[in-house]
């Protein structure tokens, strides 16, 4: 019996964070053996916004290291850059053909960052990319007809998005794209920023005690975790509403031993924050240490090339079949190829 097939990635707006591994990463490592995993690392989506040249392509390298350091094996999963596949562009502007401008306007990350752009830049100028970015997504997934994609819980608007094109245009041209599903983790698919728990921790933040980044010095790691928000109460309890602190903390530290959150809540009854956040601070530093080893093995590596060369390939064989399929299905090939 073939796995069913996965898809996810992330972009390179910045470094990936605690919040990123527990949130993906963690799991795409768990899930790589009862799946076929698709994993790339989604460079086009990275310049919806304005970066300069040479922090992109340090981010691409370092998150490209970092996906193998965490766990990830070429020989399990197949790993490439986004823009070695140049099918995902060319499913984009058709997908983009099937959307409506109300549809990618109602998009909640689409007003959020068009609201953070006019904040930093004073300006009414947002990039078009923002806007029409969703159907590069849908196109990501619809290529690889991938059945599930692992996503945070802010992510699912776009899955749904992505259901919507592909039931449309199944509908228009008969069984083009298998309807995806999200994959969505009960515990850990959501970590807050360590300074204001009720946002998403984010590698974009400006704040830096508000996110650990996978690459953060480790004494900084500490200090960052022992500054954490948490309340006035010292009642160690999961109360996401009331207590976003405290649960964040409980969270990581549940995702990272493996205990249920009933668990954690017994083990910390009758202590104080204090102890949670050394607890928390004695499962994070080691599993950074050991990333961070396995960074510095890798970063220099031929390994790293090699090994995206040959999840490129893999994918650009399923791509061009798909997207050849796709082209006849809709006429663009005149003759059917």
């Amino acid at each position: 019996m073939s796995k069913k097939r996965m898809l996810s990635g992330i972009t390179t707006t910045g470094q990936i964070t605690l919040g990123n591994y527990i949130g993906a990463l963690k799991n795409f490592v768990e899930l790589q053996d009862q799946f076929e995993m698709f994993i790339f690392i989604a460079n086009l989506h990275g310049i919806t916004t304005s970066i300069k040249k040479e922090i992109l392509q340090k981010n691409i390298k370092d998150m490209v290291t970092l996906y193998f350091a965490c766990g990830l094996d070429p020989n399990k999963s197949v790993i490439f850059l986004q823009s070695d596949v140049l099918e995902h562009t060319q499913l984009s502007w058709i997908i983009q053909c099937h959307t409506t401008i109300g549809e990618l306007s109602r998009m909640t990350q689409f007003k959020d960052k068009s609201n953070k752009v006019k904040a930093t830049n004073g300006t009414e100028y947002i990039p078009t990319g923002i806007l029409t970015y969703p159907t590069l997504m849908a196109a990501d997934i619809l290529l690889y007809d991938a059945k599930f994609v692992p996503v945070g819980k802010d992510q699912k608007q776009h899955i749904e998005l992505t259901k919507n094109i592909a039931e449309r245009m199944n509908n228009k041209y008969g069984s083009m794209f298998e309807v995806p599903q999200p994959y969505i983790p009960e515990v850990g698919a959501k970590i807050m920023d360590l300074q204001n728990p009720t946002k998403k921790m984010s590698k974009s933040a400006t704040d830096i005690k508000s996110y650990i980044s996978l690459l953060d010095d480790i004494g900084d790691v500490r200090k960052k975790i022992r500054s954490a928000v948490t309340d006035s109460e010292n009642l160690i309890k999961f109360d996401p509403e009331n207590k976003p602190g405290v649960s964040n903390l409980l969270t990581i530290y549940s995702v990272l031993t493996k205990k249920t959150i009933k668990e954690c809540e017994l083990f910390f009854e009758n202590k104080d924050y204090k102890i949670l956040k050394e607890e928390v601070i004695n499962v994070v530093v080691p599993l950074l240490e050991k990333i961070q080893t396995n960074y510095n093995n890798l970063i220099n590596s031929r390994n790293i090339d090699n090994w995206l060369d040959q999840g490129a390939q893999t994918a650009q064989k399923i791509a061009a079949k798909k997207m050849n399929k796709i082209l006849n299905m809709m006429g663009l090939n005149y003759i059917k190829k």
